[in-house]
């Protein structure tokens, strides 16, 4: 008889509310959606892209707020 470990990623079963949108660097959203490496987004959160947003997505408001005070 042997002894294997197992990993499993991290999940939770807390309901986190509707999923939002990050801003991330353009350039990287290609890069991460094929290569699964991490984006940085403007409010610091970390995640491999999975998703493309549609028109009316809700976004972060902190990425929102840094992103708008950015453009002036």
């Amino acid at each position: 008889m042997s002894t294997q470990i197992l990993e499993r990623p991290e999940t939770t079963d807390a309901d986190t509310g509707p999923e939002m949108f990050h801003y991330v660097r353009k350039e990287k959203i290609a890069e991460s959606a094929v290569m699964g490496t991490f984006v940085i987004a403007l409010c610091g959160e970390k995640f491999p892209v999975t998703k493309s947003p549609k028109p009316g997505s809700p976004v972060c408001p902190q990425c929102k707020e840094i992103y708008e005070s950015m453009k002036h």
